[in-house]
């Protein structure tokens, strides 16, 4: 019986590993469209959720029947599918769709399907495994495809995606799949031939059905891991970077707590357990309740992957402390299991943002697990469903504090698909009103409401001494600029304006422009003449005439989560093409967790153009923050200007760093930690 056993084995490690490898590669592949947005991911968690539910719904019904075409026939298409997607990918087009229902349509239209397939063979191989020796059902397997995930989300964004093209990622799941539809097939046919459906197991005969209580939490636990894993990824996706590498590392966690629980269910202690969430879960409600203070990258990926393991680890381990004896209930155990996974990352990924303005998930899904945790503990030891009576009732108080926190001074308040965006007023300049527009703790411009002169002064990032201000005031002497700007914000640039210039803007959120022009007067008061496009900058310039820019300035980089499709040479050729001659480029890149200058020096280099990096201190002028830009132009005369010289610096290339393309791009190599 060894062959059937390795073939069953590979079949399931097999089909996980695809079923983890194409999640990354699916997500990276809808960036560019969607403007790099950081809820993407989101997103795509919610639909492979969702996904992963109706593969478990497909093979809880496949196990109760001996019929074999169906599958067959379903393999077939998928493998199809699969190589259709790996030759020619589909074009994701917003246009007046919400970008949610565009991710959830091209998702289902490539790799929907496949990912079906993939999600429905870790159940079904269980069950016929189990049929086929008349043994108890084999939940090991399930902890061996978990390990597969675990392989192929530590390989993407450490060996594969700095080594390969999303078109050779495409081809190589695209390999892998065909491989695994045969193995599949083959074992379809083994099993029709050698069993029937309704074939009854020793151990079910005197094994009591599982309580209406345990189902709930078949559901209710896995749905908390679900709400963790969400609401971490998209605080660290949306306030670090939305990169795969911050994609992958949460859910590793989470399949590392899928492996303890179903493969090593003792190996830690409930009362280790316990007293590490209480202390995690008071230390990140300490710097929530902080909206306004950063952390170093690699603190607070070590706080809330921690405290996302042991949260995930007790959801698991509770949920798998209570899987069904019979057999016959195994199928509906992952189905409601599955069925959790896709509320939680529901309630977080689309729920949340529609019902709430301000971004409560962290502190309402902490809530929900001491709520878990009091339900489990609730018949046990009374000192432990004091505990959790108590962390519970913290939490419930953490959502409030939370909620006052991010309204203290706050006028506006607006969420949705691309952001969490907030406008704050107060008095910290002397004898002024100073109004900020934030995206969570990134603050994206300020203005200063006091006299006349503060409130016409360009500041944060873009004071007069910074990389845009210089390439503002030397490019054109004292004719009128064309000037063209990709991000919005709180519309600062508008300050440089003179009567006779033209600005526009290119901006893909549609809350910003009425915030932009109702909370700040930048556009109003300002002598130019203003244009806004709404959508993604590199669609909205492709279909433009060429506009012929004095300055382009490229400024969707501030806020930590980086559209990596506006720093390739696909993306340069482009705006090149929209330059006027001699035009300058202006990328703006203060970041605190990625050094974004070698990419762009590089780019630069391989285009033929000249690259100078400018870098200023915060409190030089007032509302002035320290700021570092790129300057990119084929005019090399313009850095022998006195002013724009005295500077300047050649910014350093990274060696072995790539060329980014839109087909190739890898933040790992430049991320600070």
């Amino acid at each position: 019986m060894f062959r059937p056993r390795l073939l069953f084995s590979g079949c399931v490690f097999l089909a996980a590993f695809l079923l983890f490898l194409v999640e990354p590669i699916a997500a990276r592949q809808l960036l560019p469209a969607l403007g790099g947005s950081a809820a993407v991911w989101i997103t795509c968690l919610v639909f492979f959720q969702t996904a992963l539910l109706a593969g478990y719904l497909y093979a809880h019904w496949l196990a109760h029947r001996a019929i074999a075409a169906p599958h067959l026939l379903v393999l077939a298409a998928a493998a199809a599918c699969a190589i259709a997607w790996a030759v020619r990918p589909l074009t994701t087009q917003i246009g007046d769709q919400h970008p949610i229902a565009a991710v959830f349509a091209v998702l289902s239209l490539t790799i929907g399907l496949p990912f079906l397939t993939l999600s429905a063979t870790s159940p079904l191989m269980q069950v016929w495994w189990s049929r086929m020796q008349g043994s108890a059902i084999p939940y090991r397997l399930y902890a061996l495809s978990n390990l597969a995930s675990l392989l192929a989300l530590a390989a993407y964004p450490t060996l594969i995606e700095p080594q390969l093209t999303l078109r050779a990622q495409r081809i190589l799941f695209a390999a892998g799949f065909a491989a695994f539809a045969l193995i599949s097939a083959w074992l379809t046919l083994k099993m029709r031939a050698t069993t029937t459906a309704t074939k009854e197991l020793p151990d079910e005969v005197d094994a009591p059905p599982a309580p209406l209580w345990h189902k709930a939490l078949w559901v209710l636990l896995p749905m908390g891991a679900a709400m963790q894993l969400s609401a971490v990824t998209s605080y660290l996706t949306s306030n670090v970077a939305a990169i795969p590498l911050l994609w992958v590392l949460p859910l590793i966690v989470y399949l590392l707590t899928l492996i303890l629980a179903f493969q090593f269910r003792m190996m830690l202690p409930w009362a280790i357990i316990a007293r590490v969430m209480v202390v995690m879960l008071g230390g990140l409600a300490y710097s929530l309740s902080r909206t306004n203070v950063s952390w170093p990258l690699w603190l607070t990926l070590t706080f809330f992957l921690i405290e996302l393991f042991f949260a995930c680890f007790f959801c698991h381990s509770a949920a798998c402390g209570l899987r069904p004896q019979r057999s016959s209930e195994a199928t509906l155990f992952y189905l409601l299991f599955a069925a959790g996974g896709a509320l939680g990352s529901f309630l977080i990924g689309i729920a949340s943002p529609l019902l709430f303005t301000l971004n409560l998930d962290l502190p309402l899904t902490f809530m929900v697990t001491a709520l878990l945790a009091l339900a489990v503990n609730w018949r046990g030891a009374w000192s432990q469903r004091m505990l959790w009576i108590v962390a519970s009732c913290a939490m419930l108080v953490l959502v409030f504090w939370v909620r006052a926190a991010y309204q203290h001074n706050t006028t506006v308040a607006i969420r949705n698909f691309y952001a969490s965006l907030r406008v704050t007023q107060d008095l910290s300049y002397p004898g002024a009103t100073v109004r900020t527009l934030l995206n969570g703790s990134i603050q994206h411009g300020t203005q200063i409401f006091g006299t006349e002169e503060l409130r016409h002064t360009p500041t944060t990032y873009y004071a007069p001494g910074s990389g845009v201000g210089l390439a503002l005031d030397n490019c054109c002497a004292v004719r009128p600029r064309n000037i063209g700007v990709i991000g919005l914000g709180a519309g600062t640039i508008a300050a440089y304006g003179r009567p006779g210039d033209h600005i526009r803007f290119y901006e893909i959120n549609p809350a910003v422009e009425p915030i932009a022009r109702n909370a700040f007067t930048f556009i109003r008061d300002s002598g130019a003449q203003i244009d806004i496009v709404s959508g993604d900058a590199r669609t909205s310039l492709a279909s433009e005439p060429p506009q012929g820019f004095d300055v382009l300035v490229v400024d969707a980089f501030s806020g930590d989560a980086i559209p990596v499709h506006l720093l390739t040479s696909e993306a340069l050729a482009l705006y090149r093409r929209h330059l006027a001659p001699g035009g300058i480029l202006a990328f703006h890149i203060s970041n605190q967790h990625i050094n974004l200058g070698p990419p762009i020096a590089l780019l630069a280099e391989s285009s033929g153009l000249e690259a100078r990096l400018f870098s200023t201190v915060s409190n030089q002028t007032p509302g002035e923050f320290g700021s570092t830009w790129i300057l990119v132009t084929d005019n090399p005369a313009f850095f022998e200007l006195p002013r724009v010289a005295a500077h300047a610096f050649a910014p350093r290339l990274k060696p072995g760093l790539r060329v980014w393309t839109d087909d190739y791009s890898a933040l790992l190599p430049v991320l600070r930690w």
